[in-house]
């Protein structure tokens, strides 16, 4: 039996990156990260790592909605982690991206938890194919930088339950991850680090999770408060005043010796797991490749429109009629922005990797053409430079095409954005740069949501790279020459103004407590609730080429929705059609959103042919957590499946039936009267009551008036009338019977 100091031991880390050797079980390295391993190459810099490959971050990865390639990735990952000797890779990020202001978005996938959980789920399973463990974070409501250590989240249960965990919940049970690493901040006052509601009642009780939970380094602000909550190992190491503390806890009585066995033991198991994997080498060459394909199919081909024609109704058009793609020959091009030449294509924080190569897009632009390419920067700054832009203006108008590379200076884990503006420097470029040259297309580079507006409607094309990783710059010209044709699609809206946000008015917070104000209305769906524009909609990007719908159909049984859809593409060119499958309830019962994401497919199509594309939408994804229950509940009755490129581009909709749970909330003294005549049960007797001999005649202009009464206040409105304590209580027993 192992002692409690030893047990103690186990559940600390040996310093910033492994575990502790103790009673026989080996130590293991944890390390970043979502898009890359890294393993520190020299010691006391745990943030510098060894050369390993930079894969495209979340914010490029969600672009491309498509879980086969995320778990290719994962897939390579797991190669690298083997190839380093690192027993659990620390990713996916699986916050929701609530706020566009975020710092650490560029790591997290999407607005919508669907699209989030699918590709996270993807993620996990590639990785852990390798025989390496992921750890899914940052459990839970961590979505801003801002007092991240000490914030509480305060959210309603149901926004919390749809919303904040619903992503978690997907890939603990359908991905089965090692561990799952709690967040820095407070949910509803209580720290993520101790909070026994999310870490066991929910994590271990209902989602059946049978891993380790993990801090995240730093985040333990009470070790015999931790493991008492459910949290096994805290890190980073070592921690010999925690240890003491928990071998001293429970030998006083104040901590359960089975909570620290529990801890210990889950520590154990986790090292035993990760025994099994190989070691390995990784291809570099290949993984670049991959890197490439990944960012390539990420970017968002938000506008390209020809030259001299006036944009289509309703926005930007699509097709291979627009600026781009560019010919290899013949057309000279003007690369300017410092973006081109020293690109961005990671963000800042723990996640940061040293890669095995860089690929530039100035280089590889330059490459991909025979024609005469000229290159200014454009800006070294975020104010504007006169001399460097009149470069810039004089090589747009001496070539036949610009392209204008600009993005956010930085987006990184610790500090939150504060606009959503790009650099005045970088709008000054564009401004001056379309004026000079009709054929001006601008390459954003961001880790985060940038506004467009005004100076969108000045171009002919628009390109969102995000952060590409290292073979962005390949990935870029690979788009721009049309060797790819883009099918990356929004996983955020791109909104008119910041203010127009549903998370505007209560981020960052303030006095230590953030409140979620917009509730279940996070990103489109707080945007479609109150009907606003919106600069791009949520899952919106162009292709060279168009598609075309059929009429959509739906079938509902036990297991849920089935969706049939023929998609054409009606253009010259073979291209991928992400088809988005939103519902919507009509009339429900509770406050919804106008649609929901319930299902989508990345769908390659060869020109002039069709596909026809089957969305199976889970039951499970059709319910809402019903407060007064206390659980998950599907309504009954008709639901619309609106299916479409976007969430505002929606071609045909479906209406199916769909059989509701059998849903009862007893009847409490507490209960109103209209609840109580809502009930049929309840009416029966209650009415019974009212109308029974000796009863006096109630004015039904009264009852109106004390419809949102409790029951057992209503005796009070009834002097000598049939509803006193005793009765109350009796039609409450015959009611529920």
């Amino acid at each position: 039996m192992t002692s409690h100091p030893d047990q103690a031991a186990l559940t600390s880390g040996a310093d910033f990156w492994h575990t502790t050797e103790a009673a026989g079980t080996p130590a293991i390295t944890l390390t970043d990260g979502p898009h890359g391993v890294r393993v520190a190459a020299t010691p006391g810099d745990p943030l510098t790592g060894r050369p390993a490959t930079c894969f495209p971050p979340a914010v490029t990865t969600a672009s491309t909605w498509d879980p086969g390639l995320v778990r290719r990735m994962g897939e390579a990952l797991g190669d690298e982690a083997r190839s380093m000797d690192v027993a659990v890779l620390l990713g996916p990020g699986v916050n929701l991206k609530r706020s566009p202001l975020c710092g650490r978005n560029f790591e997290y996938f999407s607005e919508d938890p669907l699209l989030t959980g699918v590709l996270a789920a993807e993620w996990v399973r590639g990785v852990q194919s390798r025989g390496v463990g992921a750890s899914v974070k940052h459990f839970a409501a961590n979505s801003q930088e801002t007092d991240r250590m000490t914030v509480s989240a305060d959210l309603d249960e149901r926004t919390l339950r749809e919303l904040y965990l619903s992503a978690f919940q997907r890939v603990v049970r359908q991905a089965r991850p090692w561990t799952v690493m709690c967040s820095y901040n407070q949910v509803n006052g209580v720290h993520a680090s101790q909070n026994r509601f999310l870490l066991t009642d929910v994590l271990r009780g209902e989602w059946g999770f049978d891993g380790l939970v993990v801090s995240d380094w730093g985040a333990v602000v009470d070790r015999v408060a931790s493991v008492a909550a459910g949290l096994d190992l805290a890190m980073p190491g070592p921690d010999e005043a925690g240890d003491r503390a928990l071998v001293d806890a429970v030998e006083a009585g104040d901590l359960a010796p089975e909570a620290l066995a529990a801890a210990a033991d889950r520590v154990r198991d986790l090292v035993r797991r990760a025994a099994g994997r190989e070691a390995g080498e990784f291809d570099a060459d290949a993984h670049h490749a991959l890197a490439r394909e990944i960012a390539a199919r990420g970017i968002v081909l938000l506008k390209n429109d020809a030259v001299g024609v006036p944009p289509a109704a309703g926005g930007a058009s699509g097709g291979s009629g627009g600026v781009l793609p560019l010919p290899v020959s013949g057309t000279s091009v003007a690369v300017l922005g410092e973006y081109a030449r020293t690109p961005r294509y990671q963000g800042g924080g723990s996640s940061t990797i040293t890669p095995t190569r860089l690929d530039d897009p100035l280089t590889c632009i330059a490459t991909a053409t025979s024609a005469s390419v000229r290159f200014a920067p454009g800006y070294d700054a975020a104010e504007p430079d006169s001399v460097l832009i009149a470069e810039a203006v004089a090589a747009a108008r001496d070539s036949e095409v610009a392209l204008v590379f600009v993005g956010t200076p930085e987006e990184t884990e610790g500090r939150d954005r504060t606009t959503l503006d790009l650099p005045a420097a970088h709008l000054e470029l564009v401004r001056q740069v379309a004026a000079a040259n009709p054929r001006t297309v601008v390459v954003l580079c961001n880790g985060g949501v940038v506004r467009t507006t005004p100076w969108d409607a000045a171009v002919p094309g628009v390109l969102e790279c995000w952060l590409p990783g290292q073979a962005g710059g390949s990935a870029v010209a690979d788009v721009l020459f049309g060797l790819v044709n883009p099918s990356g699609r929004l996983a955020e809206t791109i909104p008119l103004h910041l203010a127009d946000h549903p998370s505007a008015l209560d981020f960052p917070g303030a006095d230590g407590h953030l409140r979620y104000g917009e509730g279940i209305h996070v990103g489109y769906r707080g945007f479609d609730a109150r009907e606003l524009a919106v600069a791009y909609p949520f899952g919106f990007g162009l292709s060279y080429t168009t598609f075309e719908y059929g009429t959509a159909t739906a079938t509902a049984d036990d297991t849920g929705i089935r969706v049939r859809v023929a998609v054409t593409n009606t253009g010259d060119r073979d291209g991928r059609e992400v088809v988005q499958a939103y519902v919507s309830r009509p009339g429900s019962r509770v406050r919804r959103a106008p649609r929901e994401l319930k299902a989508f497919a990345s769908v390659p199509v060869e020109a002039g042919r069709a596909a026809e594309v089957v969305l199976d939408i889970a039951r499970d994804d059709l319910a809402h957590w019903d407060v007064r229950l206390g659980r998950w509940v599907v309504e009954g009755g008709e639901h619309h499946v609106a299916v479409g490129a976007s969430s505002r581009d929606l071609r045909t909709t479906a209406v199916v039936e769909v059989a509701g749970d059998d849903v009862r909330v007893p009847l409490t003294a507490r209960s109103s009267l209209a609840e109580w005549f809502a009930d049929p049960r309840g009416a029966q007797v209650l009415r019974a009551a009212l109308a029974g001999p000796g009863a006096a005649p109630v004015d039904p202009a009264l009852l109106t008036l004390a419809a949102a009464m409790p029951l057992d206040r209503v005796a009070k409105l009834l002097p000598g009338g049939p509803l006193d304590p005793e009765a109350v209580a009796a039609l409450v027993a015959a009611a529920n019977r």
